[in-house]
C-alpha cells in the first residue's frame, strides 16, 4: 500500500485534475452487493486504478487552483496511516491520554505559530463548519443563558429575537451554523461590504444600535480574514471595538488565511483578531495537512465547554482532566493532532512560512499577467494567494458592456479551461458579475503550473474568439 501511495503521488501531475465522467458512471461499474468471500489485495488495487482514481478530482494535483486547496504533504499522509493503525478515540482523556494531551500541545503550537496571545486555548475539529457552529452555541448560551436546558424559544420570547451579524461576503458555513443553532436564516443581519469587499464597520454599528433599540438580541458578530470569494480582509480591529462596545461575542473566520498570520510582514492584516472570543483556522486548507483538521481557538473555555458538555454515567471516569468531547458536538474524536505533530517536526515552521510566501508570490505574479493582458481584467484587488479576474470579450463581439453576455463568455471560458484537464479554476459572483478565481495553496504547486493556467486561459480565449460569428456593419 505504501508503494501504491508513493506511485500515485509521483504520477499525479500527469493525471487530469478533473475526471471526464458523468454522474452515475462510477456507480454503474460497482457491484450491487458485497462479495461473500475475501478477494485478493491485487484485485482491490487493480480496481482502485481502474475505477476510483479515474473518477476523482485530484485535490493534491499541482494544477488544482480552485476553491481553497486542501493538499497533503508526505508527513501528514504518514501520520494518517499511523492514526488509522492506532485507531484511538480521543473523546475522554482516559480513552486516549497521549492523543488528548498531544492535541492540547498542537493547538498551542498553532497559537504560537500565528502569534496569538496565551489567553487562547482550543481544540481540533473536522472543519470550519463544526468550529463555527461550536463557537455560535457558546455565544448563544452567553447571550441567552439557560438555552441549553430550556431550548431557544422560551429565552427568545423573553429576551428578544437573536441576531447574528456577518458581511455579505461571509462563508455559507455561518448560515448553516445559524440554521443548526435554531436561530434561523432570518436571524442573520448581512452587513454591506465596501468596494474592496470588506465589511463596513459603520453599517455594522448602525445595525447593532437599531436592533438594540428594537428590543432584539445580538448574539454573535462574525468577521472574516480571507473571504471565500476574494480573500478580502474585514477591518477586524474596528469590528472588535464595536463588539466590545455592544458586549457581543466576536468570532473570526480565518479558516483559509489564518496560517498567514505566521508571516511578520502580513501581521497587520490580522490586527484586532487577538481581541476575538473565538477564531477558526484550517491547517487542511493552507498548511498542507490532510483533510480534516480545523483549529477552534477560544478565550473562555468554560463558555465553550458548558454549552455542549453532557456526561452520562457510563462515561464518567473519576479523573480530573480535560475531556475533548466536551468541546464540540461529536463524542468520538479522531487522532487529528498526529498530523500536525508530524508536519511541524518533519518540515519545521520556517519551511511552512516559506511555502506561504511562495504561494503569495505566485498569485501576485499571476495578477500582474492579468493586468498586462487586455483580454483580461482584475475583478477585485488580489489578496493573499487569491486572484479574482474576468475575461473581456472581444470588442467586435459587442459584449463589453453587456453583463449577461460577458457572464456567458466567462462561463464558457472557464468550462473550456477545466475540461482540458491541465488545471482546475473555480468561480464566484461579485456584484452580479461571474468572475474566475485562481487560488494558490497546494503543497505541490509550481511556477510552471501557474504559467500553464495562464496559457490555458489564453488558448481558451482565442478558441472562443475564433468561434464568434463575424459582425456586420
Amino acid at each position: 500500500m505504501a508503494e501504491w501511495i508513493a506511485d500515485y503521488r509521483e504520477r499525479l501531475p500527469s493525471l487530469p485534475v478533473l475526471p471526464d465522467i458523468a454522474p452515475g458512471d462510477v456507480l454503474s461499474k460497482l457491484p450491487e452487493s458485497a462479495p461473500e468471500g475475501p478477494e485478493p489485495l491485487e484485485a482491490l488495487l487493480e480496481d482502485l486504478d481502474r475505477l476510483i482514481v479515474p473518477g476523482l478530482t485530484h485535490w493534491n494535483h499541482p494544477g488544482f487552483l480552485a476553491y481553497f486547496s486542501s493538499s497533503s504533504s508526505d508527513p501528514g499522509v504518514l501520520a494518517e496511516f499511523i492514526a488509522a493503525a492506532l485507531n484511538v478515540n480521543a473523546m475522554l482523556w482516559k480513552t486516549a491520554p497521549a492523543a488528548a494531551e498531544l492535541e492540547t500541545r498542537m493547538v498551542e503550537w498553532i497559537r504560537r505559530f500565528t502569534g496569538l496571545p496565551s489567553e487562547f486555548e482550543g481544540v481540533l475539529q473536522d472543519t470550519a463548519s463544526s468550529s463555527s457552529f461550536t463557537a455560535l452555541l457558546a455565544a448563544r448560551e452567553r447571550a441567552l443563558p439557560g438555552t441549553r436546558e430550556q431550548g431557544l424559544r422560551p429565552r427568545w420570547n423573553a429576551e428578544g429575537r437573536p441576531r447574528v451579524y456577518q458581511s455579505d461576503q461571509a462563508h455559507s458555513s455561518i448560515d448553516k451554523a445559524v440554521i443548526a443553532a435554531g436561530i434561523g436564516l432570518e436571524g442573520i443581519r448581512r452587513i454591506s461590504s465596501d468596494p474592496q469587499f470588506r465589511m463596513d464597520p459603520e453599517a455594522l454599528r448602525r445595525q447593532l444600535s437599531a436592533d438594540r433599540e428594537a428590543g432584539e438580541l445580538p448574539v454573535m458578530i462574525c468577521a472574516t480574514i480571507g473571504t471565500t470569494s476574494t480573500a478580502s480582509v474585514d477591518p477586524v480591529a474596528e469590528i472588535a471595538a464595536i463588539s466590545a462596545e455592544h458586549g457581543v461575542w466576536l468570532h473570526v473566520d480565518a479558516a483559509y488565511a489564518g496560517p498567514a498570520a505566521s508571516l511578520p510582514e502580513l501581521r497587520p492584516l490580522f490586527d484586532g483578531w487577538e481581541r476575538a472570543d473565538s477564531i477558526v483556522l484550517n491547517p487542511h486548507k493552507w498548511l498542507s495537512t490532510p483533510i480534516d483538521c480545523s483549529v477552534l481557538l477560544f478565550r473562555d473555555s468554560e463558555a465553550v465547554r458548558s454549552s455542549l458538555s453532557s456526561t452520562p454515567a457510563y462515561l464518567e471516569t473519576g479523573v480530573e482532566a480535560r475531556n475533548l468531547m466536551d468541546y464540540g458536538l461529536p463524542l468520538g474524536r479522531r487522532f487529528r493532532a498526529l498530523k500536525l505533530w508530524f508536519l511541524f517536526r518533519r518540515q519545521g515552521a520556517e519551511a511552512l512560512r516559506d511555502m506561504l510566501r511562495s504561494h503569495i508570490a505566485l498569485a501576485m505574479e499571476f495578477a500582474d499577467r492579468i493586468r498586462a493582458d487586455d483580454r483580461f481584467e482584475l475583478a477585485a484587488p488580489p489578496s493573499l494567494s487569491t486572484v479574482c479576474f474576468a475575461a473581456v470579450p472581444p470588442a467586435a463581439a459587442g459584449e463589453r458592456d453587456d453583463t449577461e453576455a460577458r457572464n456567458s463568455w466567462n462561463r464558457r471560458l472557464l468550462d473550456m479551461v477545466n475540461r482540458r484537464g491541465r488545471v482546475f479554476l473555480s468561480h464566484t459572483e461579485l456584484s452580479g458579475r461571474f468572475v474566475l478565481r485562481l487560488a494558490v495553496g497546494s503543497a505541490w504547486v509550481r511556477a510552471e503550473d501557474i504559467e500553464a493556467a495562464f496559457q490555458e486561459l489564453i488558448a481558451a480565449y482565442e478558441s472562443l474568439r475564433a468561434d464568434e460569428p463575424p459582425t456586420t456593419e
